[in-house]
């Protein structure tokens, strides 16, 4: 299968193995880093509705993690303070340089922050697709953890991946390589031991996070209705906005907020761009 997969970014070597990294767009227009949520089989095809629509204005970055996408699947530690020095050495290994406005989904809104926590300079700005908080984690148990991980072995042991919609796309934007190789990436990819070791550090994570304090920077926030992630959803949407001073646009659609809202969201992200100092 790895000789069907044909890569649309560059490589880049960390720790002797292979990042992927999509790049469209000027490299004197402001930054647009997409951060993709726990277990997205192909972050590059995934953002692609979106950043279809900004390439002309920004330049646009998707970064692929280990076991993401086309990225090698590589058992790399998954604290938080590694999950985002990787992302950081990738990038400065292609060349590109802050600062960014970091645009994560759902749990890789952990990385943002702790990426403006650990490196300041580097982020100027943070725009949130339904992304997670620590707060989010607050009601978690290791216990309800443990079994979402025990699921994901399951379904990866059975193949279930290979038959279920597992990393749906919105399919008005791909043309049928594209989707033959979401399809190959999902099969690749789906509840690889990446995402597993992820899953395991998320609470602690979420804590070393919590603990280091609020950040400081402009903010736009998006917000799915909460029926497909987790126990008051929006309330800590509104709570995050009001620590970080920042607009909150709520939609009436599932997580994967970027497929259902791209057009009104683009819209947003260009005003809200186009007034930062980047």
């Amino acid at each position: 299968m790895e000789k069907k997969l044909v890569n649309n970014g560059e490589f880049v070597k960390i720790n002797q193995h292979n990042i992927h990294i999509y790049i469209k767009g000027n490299v004197d227009k402001p930054k647009i880093v997409f951060m993709s949520g726990s277990g997205t089989v192909a972050p590059v095809y995934d953002f692609k509705i979106l950043y279809e629509k900004l390439a002309d204005e920004f330049r646009v970055i998707v970064i692929e993690k280990f076991g993401y996408g086309y990225s090698d699947i590589f058992e790399t530690p998954c604290d938080i303070d590694t999950l985002v020095s990787i992302q950081k050495e990738a990038l400065e290994a292609i060349g590109e340089t802050g600062p960014y406005i970091l645009a994560p989904h759902s749990m890789s809104g952990l990385e943002a922050i702790r990426w403006k926590q650990k490196y300041p300079s580097d982020v100027c700005a943070i725009i949130g697709l339904d992304m997670a908080t620590p707060s989010t984690y607050k009601n978690w148990t290791y216990k309800e953890v443990a079994k979402r991980i025990k699921t994901m072995k399951i379904l990866r042991r059975l193949m279930i991946h290979k038959i279920m919609n597992v990393g749906p796309l919105n399919g008005e934007c791909f043309t049928s390589e594209e989707i033959e190789q979401h399809k190959l990436l999902r099969n690749r990819n789906a509840f690889n031991v990446c995402y597993i070791n992820e899953a395991n550090a998320v609470l602690k994570n979420a804590d070393i996070v919590g603990r280091d304090g609020n950040i400081e920077c402009p903010t736009l926030l998006f917000s799915s209705n909460g029926k497909q992630t987790s126990k008051n959803w929006i309330e800590e949407q509104q709570r995050f906005a009001s620590i970080m001073n920042a607009k909150l646009i709520c939609f009436d659609c599932g997580h994967y907020i970027h497929y259902f809202k791209s057009e009104e969201i683009s819209s947003e992200i260009k005003e809200f761009v186009n007034n930062l100092d980047c």
